[in-house]
């Protein structure tokens, strides 16, 4: 038995955790607050507790000095015995501490304490009220302490200043009433800031959630690598949002689609369809359809990609496209391609050879011994002149082994495969422009094979190739339906095909691009057997001599 291990997981070093980040910050912010608007209010209360009270002393002082009986007692020899039997009773009602009238000289005709009649009032702020005949708010010293004063003077009938009436509350009280309203704001504050804390618990656990149990720390250190993933590696990638917005492009997307790297990637937030036209990341998005190893052009390169959906509890949130260039993979995907090719041409002569084994089975079981030999010499005479034709006709030994892979292909589909007699390809390729001239080659005669499979009367492909002059010419007509003029400039469109089915549109504008990047071209001409003709013109290399 295997016995594995846990690897450890390295995270970067936390001193605090996300939670108790966010419950501590969010209560002191809480606290902060309250403490600040708690202070202000307290501060407001005591401005505005001290502002009605002096309003209010004021305004009965006013009630006061407006009595026509005091006014007339004034005129009395003593005026205290009438004034402090009209404002005791005021003063009860009021809950004033004091009612104080006195007279110019500021000597007192009432007051709270008997014993404090005819003194002089306290304070020195009567001289407004006396001298001006000014009504007024003051907060002084008496004689029962600080109090909050309301100054009325009080006219005689002609207008004369003739005395003053005080209305005081003590300070003592005042702040008493304050302190009690600002002990229930305190405990509201208190209350409201404890529900702010529990608030900020449950905040801080469902943003953890939401972060997957991260720590903020390792949530940035985890966007470091993977952008550093993203941005390392070789493979295109573009990720896009459910409306087909770019969320995201590497540089190695930037460079492959715009021999450019913008630092800034001004490509973020743009429609996709501005950038690939052809792009299929719609149907990923729509249908949640993942695409693998698809060839198409992007730019000036031949890539293969990959599209998946990006799923977010059960929903297509959006999509991401990898790619790369194909010619990056070149070398493996012309190996895997000749591989293909002669397993196909191995598979067809299997299942030809063993049909025409049965043939001769039959034959001679049948006691048909001439017509078995005869049977047997004609194809082995037809294979040998095919044979000994192309390797008369083509130096190349990878064009050679394609041409007999699709002969044999050819045979198996019952279609009649022939080269013109004048063929000649004594030049030889090699590198880009050998694996080019393999793959177009290869396109262009599965693609005729595909025109004549289904056609009734003859099936016929022909091939003509030379090598006269500067460029190697190489043509491949069919008898199958042709292609329309209205399908004609679009058949090197990368997705266009006029051939039903899906993963179509790829062969002829994949061909098309690796020999126009070699200085070659793929034509499309009228062809004399009905069906259409391809021409493929590929340039010698100059100055040197391929000639085998």
């Amino acid at each position: 038995m295997i016995h594995t291990s846990k690897k450890p997981v390295i995270h970067p070093k936390i001193k605090f955790n996300l939670k108790l980040k966010m419950i501590a910050l969010i209560s002191l912010l809480i606290i902060g607050i309250f403490v600040i608007f708690g202070l202000f209010l307290r501060s407001f209360i005591s401005t505005t507790m001290e502002d009605q009270i002096g309003k209010r002393a004021l305004s009965v002082a006013q009630s006061v000095a407006n009595i026509p009986e005091i006014k007339q007692a004034f005129q009395l020899e003593d005026p205290a015995s009438v004034i402090q039997q009209i404002v005791t009773p005021i003063q009860q009602d009021t809950e004033a501490e004091f009612i104080v009238v006195g007279n110019r000289e500021g000597i007192r005709y009432s007051h709270p304490e008997a014993n404090q009649i005819g003194k002089k009032m306290i304070g020195g702020d009567n001289e407004r009220a006396l001298l001006k005949g000014e009504s007024y708010i003051s907060k002084r010293v008496g004689s029962l302490g600080l109090s909050i004063r309301g100054k009325v003077p009080v006219f005689a009938d002609n207008g004369e200043i003739i005395g003053v009436v005080s209305v005081g509350f003590l300070n003592h009280d005042v702040q008493g009433i304050i302190k009690n309203q600002s002990k229930s704001l305190w405990l509201t504050l208190v209350a409201i800031t404890l529900l702010g804390i529990i608030g900020a618990i449950f905040i801080s656990n469902y943003l953890k959630k939401l972060l997957s149990d991260m720590e903020p720390e390792e949530i940035s250190d985890l966007l470091v690598q993977k952008e550093a993933i993203l941005q390392s590696t070789h493979e295109g990638i573009i990720a896009v949002n459910e409306k087909g917005t770019i969320t995201m492009m590497n540089v190695a997307a930037q460079w492959i689609l715009f021999k450019q790297i913008d630092q800034d990637n001004q490509f973020l937030g743009r429609p996709i369809k501005e950038l690939l036209r052809h792009t299929d990341l719609f149907t990923v998005l729509q249908h949640g359809e993942s695409h693998y190893n698809r060839e198409m052009v992007l730019g000036e390169n031949i890539v293969l990609v990959n599209r998946m959906p990006i799923y977010q509890d059960k929903r297509i949130v959006g999509a991401v496209s990898t790619f790369r260039k194909k010619t990056e993979l070149a070398h493996l995907t012309n190996e895997l391609m000749q591989i293909k090719q002669f397993a196909n041409a191995q598979r067809a002569q299997t299942h030809e050879f063993s049909n025409k084994l049965y043939t001769i089975l039959g034959l001679l079981q049948l006691d048909q011994k001439q017509e078995a030999i005869d049977f047997i010499k004609k194809e082995n005479n037809v294979q040998q002149e095919w044979s000994q034709f192309l390797l008369d006709h083509v130096a190349d030994p990878m064009i050679h082994g394609l041409l007999q892979g699709k002969f044999n292909q050819a045979n198996e589909l019952g279609i009649t495969m022939s080269v013109d007699p004048d063929s000649q390809l004594a030049y030889c390729f090699n590198g880009e422009k050998q694996d080019a001239l393999l793959t177009a080659l290869g396109n262009l005669i599965e693609n005729a094979m595909e025109a004549v499979r289904n056609i009734e009367g003859k099936r016929v492909i022909s091939i003509f190739f030379t090598d006269i002059g500067e460029d190697v010419l190489i043509e491949i007509e069919d008898s199958g339906p042709g292609i329309a003029k209205e399908d004609a400039a679009h058949i090197f469109e990368q997705g266009f095909s006029t051939k039903t089915g899906s993963h179509r549109g790829t062969g002829l504008p994949l061909s098309n691009r690796m020999l126009q990047d070699i200085g070659g071209a793929i034509m499309l001409e009228d062809g004399e057997l009905g069906g259409a003709c391809f021409v493929i013109i590929l340039p010698k290399d100059k100055g040197e001599d391929k000639n085998e």
